[in-house]
């Protein structure tokens, strides 16, 4: 079951410590559901989305809690291992979906984080943002939208006539329509001038560029809970700038942790936060519409309004080894997710 992808594996002697905690977790008797012992994760992750996210003291935090990681052996059939509560993984290619849909299918006892159809649809931004566009959440305390956008998906040289048909407005961010876990596939460019825009390289997505004051949200979804922080992301265009701007500008992943904007002397009306209610709401429906329980949103303000908002990103298990207090948020999720597997197989038990 060797997969294309960069596994992280522990030496034998730590498998054979963790098989030991393992068989010790799930020595119970059968029948009635006994109190749960403990809870064990199988993850199946690249070496470096280990590294960032299975911190020490995220470890260290979850052992406490009765949480146990486990290194899912991508030499070896999926079937095999365990037994695990909850699977979590984040690897691309068709071969590692069709496991995960099988393993589903034959052991509807355990979670998997999530499942990756669901996963495939934030792959594509073109169908990324459809959800959030079809909720067109409005209420009390904002509206929420997304860009206006428009999908080219070859020839460069036909970009003006289109752009020009939707009746789209320049600036334009240009971000590539597939998203596949590379630095590249989370790369932008902004064109200023409609001359410029066939030095693009389709497949990609073209965005109205809306002016944020130079902030956007990054709000982060862990099965219920949510967490939002700021961070710095492009400057605004003003009309000045772009009748003497021409060309393409490239950027690199502009939303990074070196950009957090939280400690920084900020405008009052860029850097306030979003309302929690509206986000909750948002969150809330899009859990159910995405089907997914680990993601996060980047979210910015239309500058000059305090409740125009505006979905730009969606984003599969994210980089929550950034997000403050991500141990205490994570570890209780997990636990919640056994708490409410095993209160179900209690009740269906007394039903009998």
């Amino acid at each position: 079951m060797r997969l294309m992808e960069e596994i992280a594996y522990k030496s034998e002697e730590e498998e054979r410590e963790e098989e030991e905690m393992v068989s010790q977790a799930y020595s119970i008797g059968k029948g009635f559901p006994q109190p749960m012992k403990g809870v064990v994760v199988g993850y199946a992750l690249t070496s470096k989305k280990t590294k960032s996210f299975l911190q020490p003291k995220l470890e260290g935090l979850a052992r406490n809690k009765g949480i146990l990681f486990v290194a899912i052996d991508q030499n070896r059939p999926l079937s095999d291992q365990g037994p695990f509560d909850i699977v979590l993984h984040k690897l691309l290619g068709k071969e590692w979906r069709q496991i995960l849909e099988d393993y589903r299918l034959t052991h509807p006892e355990v979670t998997v984080l999530d499942p990756p159809d669901a996963i495939q649809h934030v792959h594509n931004r073109q169908s990324m943002l459809q959800d959030v566009a079809d909720l067109n959440l409005s209420d009390a305390y904002g509206k929420v939208g997304v860009p206006k956008q428009l999908v080219i998906k070859k020839d460069p040289s036909s970009i003006p006539d289109a752009v020009n048909k939707v009746g789209l407005m320049l600036p334009l961010v240009a971000k590539p329509l597939v998203v596949d876990g590379s630095a590249k596939s989370h790369e932008l460019s902004l064109a200023y001038d409609k001359y410029s825009l066939e030095k693009l390289e389709p497949p990609l997505v073209l965005q109205e560029f809306v002016n944020h004051g130079g902030v956007l949200f990054k709000v982060y979804v862990v099965g219920e809970a949510i967490k939002v922080v700021r961070r710095f992301s492009l400057p605004d265009v003003c009309k000045r700038e772009l009748s003497k701007c021409a060309g393409v500008f490239r950027f690199p992943r502009v939303s990074c942790a070196a950009a957090s904007a939280d400690d920084a002397d900020l405008d009052p009306g860029v850097a306030e936060l979003p309302p929690r209610p509206l986000l909750e709401r948002l969150a809330r429906e899009l859990r159910r519409r995405l089907g997914l329980r680990l993601f996060n949103l980047d979210i910015i303000r239309e500058y000059g309004t305090q409740d125009r908002f505006y979905v730009i990103d969606i984003n599969y298990f994210p980089g929550y080894g950034k997000m403050p207090e991500y141990e205490h948020i994570f570890t209780d999720f997990l636990l919640s997710l056994s708490e409410s597997k095993y209160k179900k197989r209690t009740a269906l038990l007394k039903s009998l």
